[in-house]
């Protein structure tokens, strides 16, 4: 049975992967871009295209207007951005504001603002991409402070939302990608943005609300936080 999907920076790399694998096998996709007759002209593959600018709390309470009250199953915050803080001596304020409103304060907020649409959905399951470099265990490299931090944050306030929503049969997981060819990843990634999005469909179509609150790789394996 088809779900209806909500993916977060559709117009490129993982989410626009996401809307085309999807979309392909007959699921509705609502996409999300910061400029939509742009992404429009792109190709998008998403049903619908709404504005969303993850900066600007305005943006994202106002997405319920774009909605008219459509069911959601599935929610997946996939937009980010990666971060200029290689090393102590690179660490600003103002970036590493910017890169943990993006990447960890925005999609908690995204996900506050759609519940009344997931409450009606099917599944009620929220995937959060994150990243192993948000992985406190695995963290033996150092560098990427705002990048890895702001991974770790969401990490952490998916289990929150996990603990709050358990009772309304919510699934809240966060996932990790993979290595992947994205402007990102770069050229030199192990996986293809086709690999790493299959992988995690496939993932995804098998998660339970006995999965919430926990961190996977896109093989399915669970990652230490």
């Amino acid at each position: 049975m088809a779900n209806t999907y909500f993916v977060t920076g559709s117009n490129r790399g993982l989410g626009l992967e996401f809307v085309k694998q999807l979309s392909a096998r007959g699921d509705v996709v609502i996409g999300t871009a910061r400029d939509v007759a742009r992404a429009e002209k792109d190709g998008d593959h998403a049903a619908a295209i709404v504005p969303l600018e993850l900066t600007d709390p305005a943006s994202i309470e106002s997405l319920p207007d774009h909605l008219t009250d459509r069911t959601i199953d599935v929610l997946i915050n996939n937009a980010g951005v990666s971060s200029d803080s290689n090393g102590l001596s690179k660490v600003r304020m103002d970036e590493m504001q910017r890169v943990f409103t993006i990447n960890s304060i925005a999609p908690v907020l995204v996900t506050k603002a759609l519940l009344p649409s997931l409450r009606k959905g099917s599944r009620k399951l929220v995937v959060t991409v994150s990243s192993q470099l948000g992985s406190i265990t695995n963290n033996a490299g150092g560098s990427s402070y705002g990048y890895r931090a702001s991974k770790a944050a969401v990490n952490m306030l998916t289990v929150s939302m996990h603990h709050e929503l358990k009772s309304e049969g919510f699934t809240c997981v966060v996932v990790h990608p993979g290595w992947v060819q994205t402007d990102m990843g770069g050229p030199n990634a192990t996986l293809t943005p086709e690999q790493s999005i299959s992988s995690l469909i496939t993932l995804i179509d098998k998660l339970t609300t006995a999965d919430s609150g926990k961190f996977f790789n896109y093989d399915g394996s669970i990652l230490p936080w």
